[in-house]
């Protein structure tokens, strides 16, 4: 600890990422990553960005990949907030519409971006335990003092939350900000996005990570009201007006509108994602209903760290959790169909047996 580092410097615990090992042949199942590669068609974007006028800014608003995405989620383009990733989106949403001395609410197993958020912005929350069976209780959402986050899907358990449902949320929530942090939405679930022509207090958050093959590009955006989007653009531009640079905004813009791309991707994701479900259950594990592009899952007899470890000395990478409540449970991301295959061999005839 530096004697220079301020107060906020010094309380703050960070978010600790998954890891990213530096080994050759593995398989990487940890970080929820997607297996196939981005469209042909962003390649050959980036490609013909990488010219002369990288020397200049970007456009500050990304006025043509606001237009696409919007054109693609069928919204207005004052509807549409673009920020480098989700991650960054979420932290101007936290500063934007959360107030300090106002108790927000998150789920108390979810994506654990949101208590550092928390802590670093000064702001009280509660953490609302989830059901016994890891399903969200909606009537503890009700009434925040200061709004509620969640992600649907949530991560790490992989289940999603029902449209009705969240309009309940939103409904009994009628004056603070309700964000749904839909990362993993292509996977399964039902987007948020349509209730914003409704809800004036409903953020939707999405990243192009996932469904679109983007992790290494960062991009991320937001729908709203106009209102919502104005104070994000207020709390983006205190802190910098050229978020994605010139590549990022053209191979964005190519993912958006490569659909059919993006529909065979997302459906070889979810076919191979229902098979390794069942053939896990096969081997006495008990695997959460998934509605993103990864699985969370316990086995009946062997502990989950000891699983975790076997796996990783056989060049396996899985994600595992040493918290209450999930700490028998292991994250695992679907990869190719070739990929999952060797996890299912080694697990059926080594770890297992």
């Amino acid at each position: 600890m530096s004697k220079f580092w301020s107060e906020v410097t010094r309380l703050t615990e960070p978010y600790v990422p998954g890891e990213q090992p530096k080994v050759k042949n593995m398989i990487k199942l940890n970080t929820n990553e997607n297996p196939y590669p981005p469209s042909p068609k962003v390649l050959a974007a980036l490609k013909g960005a990488v010219d002369g006028n990288l020397r200049l800014y970007p456009d500050p608003t990304a006025d043509e990949l606001c237009e696409a995405i919007a054109k693609a989620y069928d919204v207005a383009k004052s509807q549409v907030f673009i920020g480098n990733g989700s991650d960054e989106v979420l932290a101007f949403s936290f500063l934007a519409f959360f107030n300090q001395g106002e108790q927000i609410l998150f789920p108390d197993i979810t994506y654990s971006f949101y208590p550092v958020y928390a802590n670093l912005y000064r702001l009280d929350y509660k953490e609302v335990p989830l059901n016994e069976d890891f399903t969200i209780p909606v009537e503890q959402f009700f009434h925040a003092e200061g709004g509620v986050i969640f992600p649907n899907p949530n991560a790490p358990t992989s289940i999603g939350l029902g449209l009705e449902q969240i309009e309940k949320i939103l409904q009994n929530n009628p004056d603070k900000v309700v964000m749904v942090d839909e990362a993993y939405i292509d996977f399964g679930g039902e987007s948020a996005v349509p209730l914003t022509r409704r809800y004036e207090n409903l953020l939707v958050i999405q990243t192009l990570s996932k469904s679109r093959s983007l992790a290494g590009l960062r991009v991320g955006f937001a729908f709203g009201n106009e209102q919502l989007i104005e104070g994000l653009n207020r709390i983006k531009n205190s802190f910098n007006s050229y978020t994605l640079d010139r590549l990022a905004l053209v191979g964005a813009k190519a993912a958006i509108e490569d659909t059919a791309y993006f529909e065979e991707t997302r459906s070889k994701i979810i076919e191979t994602r229902h098979r390794v479900i069942g053939e896990l259950r096969q081997l006495n594990f008990t695997v959460l209903d998934s509605q993103a592009n990864f699985l969370f899952m316990k086995h009946g007899r062997v502990d989950a760290k000891q699983i975790f470890e076997t796996l990783k000395e056989k060049g396996i990478y899985v994600r595992y959790f040493n918290k209450s409540r999930i700490d028998q449970f292991l994250r695992v991301t679907i990869g190719t169909d070739e990929e999952m295959n060797r996890l299912m061999e080694e697990l059926a005839t080594g770890i297992l047996s």
